[in-house]
């Protein structure tokens, strides 16, 4: 269904190919997953099925692609619309309507579909990806994570052959990412869809391949094979099969349900041993522990009041939330919500798409105003603080990392970020190099991937080193290399005593580095407790580590890797 013979791309003022090498099939009916570490060449490749590279993008593409027998050379985007259905990393760019249904129905339109028939798949649509009750609202007011359900749902209802998806469940929460995968492998399995897909958080989707293409390097030639095969060279691979290497079991296993079965041996051997509270890997592989904050988890009943959360007395608070409401228009965003961070304190906000994590970070930031309560940061009040004086107590690194973005040049961002923060010449560059090397001075920002953008805001927030920092899904297009990286950073500006909340999915980050796990429904906080008792109670957010050697209290890899470690020192 889709063929790359020997396809190689370069784009305009490039010294070097950004693909090369590209020759391999995905027959019909079956559902190829792209990956690779970040700014590979992967949305590259994606790009090139639909057309959109070259005639979108520009460049030199040499080789041939071929889609259903259509040359993508001499068929344009809008020739291989009835066809291809594209979801590209950022949603946003990707709607053309104001609603929910009347962006579902656009494509249908386009293709001169019967309105009985449009009427029909709209229906369906909503109710195969849980967007019914968000039919009539304006796509500028749902969540990062529903605004990616609408983006799938849009190329679903004019039935392509071919799906191509570039991180299509980065912004959803884990019930909701695995609805989206069933409706895929349902398409797959059923009606024979080939599906062209590239995703970062390979525990969530590698069960679901028929076989995976692995980049392994800028301009390197793909390698092909079944998800087995691949994950045992892949220098990308989710925690159960990192927990496999460990163990030496062979085949490497793909799921939680394999890991289990196996696990026995391991799980003995762990009975005598104790984790860490949380551990985050260091270059020499050895995990170094996080402090306890806080005490016993709060689960909390719906509408009922939360109290606020209990910290060490001797440590000062970077901000603090009072029965806090938030309103927009109709639609009760926040109700109720007490809160304190502390300093040093790592806290993950976490809960289903359209919970209110944002809401609550955009409160903290000074762009949301209360309708009732108080917020605090730093002793001020941030909606009413000039964003000047705002901007040394608190930083945001918001979901699109190119509303951060102005300048022609990652060197010009860094300059900028130096001079607004007051901070020595050099101090931003040295964050971006350190979050993902190999990024060029005169590299345009929009000549990113999704991660290294994300990376390179990161950078400009962290260059003026706010005592309050909040993340808003931080790990979106970002591998597990450039994830832990992340994490070291974040890990070495707590122990300096920042403040960090984020609100995430990524329910192996919050493992991984969180102190503290909030968990936030219908806009209410439901739980509040430590990450190691929290996570493990909910089937929702346990990692998969959790889930292989529950119900021992193992959180991830890095945590039994240590403590193995330490038993044989000892």
């Amino acid at each position: 269904m889709i063929r790359f013979e020997d396809v190689s791309v370069t784009y305009d003022g490039a010294a070097e190919p950004t693909v090369r090498g590209v020759d391999f099939e995905v027959p019909e009916g079956e559902l190829v997953l792209l990956v690779g570490p970040s700014g590979v060449g992967k949305s590259t490749v994606l790009g090139a099925v639909g057309g959109l590279v070259p005639h979108f993008t520009g460049g030199t593409l040499r080789g041939r692609v071929t889609v259903a027998g259509r040359d993508t050379r001499t068929h344009k985007p809008r020739e291989l619309a009835d066809v291809v259905g594209t979801v590209g990393q950022d949603p946003l760019s990707h709607f053309v309507t104001d609603t929910v249904e009347d962006e579902l129905a656009y494509g249908m339109e386009s293709l001169g579909l019967a309105p009985a028939v449009m009427r029909r798949r709209v229906e369906e649509t909503l109710d195969l990806l849980g967007l019914a009750d968000l039919r009539d609202r304006p796509i500028a007011t749902l969540s990062g994570g529903q605004q990616q359900r609408v983006a799938i749902g849009s190329v679903l209802t004019p039935h392509p052959k071919v799906l191509v998806l570039d991180e299509p469940t980065s912004a959803l929460d884990p019930a909701a990412a695995e609805e989206v995968l069933a409706v895929l492998q349902r398409l797959v399995h059923d009606l024979g869809t080939t599906v062209l897909m590239a995703e970062h958080r390979l525990e969530r989707v590698i069960q679901y391949a028929d076989q995976v293409a692995l980049l392994p390097s800028p301009g390197a030639p793909p390698l092909l094979g079944t998800p087995s095969e691949i994950m045992a060279a892949s220098p990308v691979y989710p925690p159960v099969v990192d927990l496999g290497r460990l163990a030496d079991w062979s085949p490497l296993p793909l799921t939680v349900r394999d890991a289990r079965r196996r696990a026995g041996a391991l799980r003995e051997r762990l009975s005598t041993l104790t984790p860490t509270e949380t551990a985050t890997p260091t270059p020499g592989g050895i995990s170094q522990p996080l402090p306890p904050l806080s005490p016993r988890p709060r689960f909390l009943r719906k509408r009922t009041p939360a109290t606020t959360s209990t910290t060490t007395p001797t440590t000062p608070q970077a901000a603090s939330v009072e029965a806090l409401a938030v309103r927009h228009g109709h639609v009760e965003a926040l109700r109720r919500v007490d809160l304190t961070v502390a300093a040093g304190e790592i806290i993950a906000l976490m809960g289903r798409n359209g919970a209110g994590k944002s809401t609550l970070l955009g409160t903290l930031v000074g762009l949301v105003e209360p309708a009732a309560g108080s917020v605090r940061v730093g002793g001020a009040v941030p909606h009413r603080t000039p964003p000047r004086d705002l901007v040394r107590r608190v930083g945001l690194v918001p979901q699109e990392p190119r509303d951060l973005l102005y300048a022609d040049t990652v060197a010009a961002e860094c300059a900028a970020a130096d001079r607004d923060a007051g901070a020595a010449t050099g101090t931003c560059r040295e964050l971006v190099s350190g979050l993902l090397p190999g990024i060029t001075d005169d590299t345009h920002p929009r000549d990113l991937s999704e991660g290294q953008r994300l990376a390179l805001a990161l950078a400009v927030v962290l260059t003026a080193r706010p005592p309050l920092l909040l993340l808003d899904e931080p790990t979106r297009g970002l591998d597990y290399a450039a994830k832990a990286r992340l994490i070291a950073v974040l890990r070495g500006l707590a122990a300096e005593g920042h403040a960090i909340v984020l609100a995430t999915h990524d329910v192996e980050l919050a493992a991984e580095l969180a102190h503290r796990v909030v968990v936030l429904a219908d806009g209410e906080i439901v739980a509040d407790g430590p990450t190691a008792e929290v996570v493990v109670a909910s089937p929702s957010f346990a990692p998969q580590v959790t889930k292989v050697l529950a119900p021992q209290p193992w959180l991830t890899v890095a945590q039994i890797r240590d403590a193995l470690v330490r038993n044989a020192l000892a």
